[in-house]
């Protein structure tokens, strides 16, 4: 159904360290600036991609938006929340835990505020 979701940066120096930490903790490529300038991570056809406003206004998050990733393990998770907090983002909600549902979830917010988050398929 989705290409790619684009999201604004204030910043993407901060960003690249942010999501190459964050990816390369889910065994993802780091990113590669494009002929536009945008930061863009590729994994199976997927396309996440970074930029600074094209209107030259400042970024800010979505509200009431979030982006997911998909993580083969609970110790991924952890390791994609961790890696995100020691690059500048904000752990929020509950910490990386089990839901009832059986998977393992972990959120952030990016050092621009997107929303984000991490799990596991669920069981069964």
């Amino acid at each position: 159904m989705f290409t790619h979701v684009m999201i604004g940066s204030n910043d993407l120096d901060r960003s690249r360290a942010f999501y190459d930490a964050t990816f390369g903790a889910l065994g993802f490529a780091p990113g590669k600036i494009d002929d536009r300038g945008r930061l863009v991570y590729i994994q199976h056809g997927s396309r996440l991609m970074i930029t600074a406003p094209i209107d030259g206004k400042p970024a800010t998050a979505a509200n009431g938006g979030t982006i997911g990733f998909s993580a083969s393990t609970p110790e991924q998770v952890q390791s994609w929340h961790d890696a995100g907090v020691t690059h500048g983002g904000v752990s929020i909600e509950t910490p990386p835990s089990k839901r009832p549902n059986g998977t393992f979830v972990a959120y952030l917010r990016d050092p621009d505020g997107n929303k984000l988050t991490a799990r596991t398929l669920p069981e069964g």
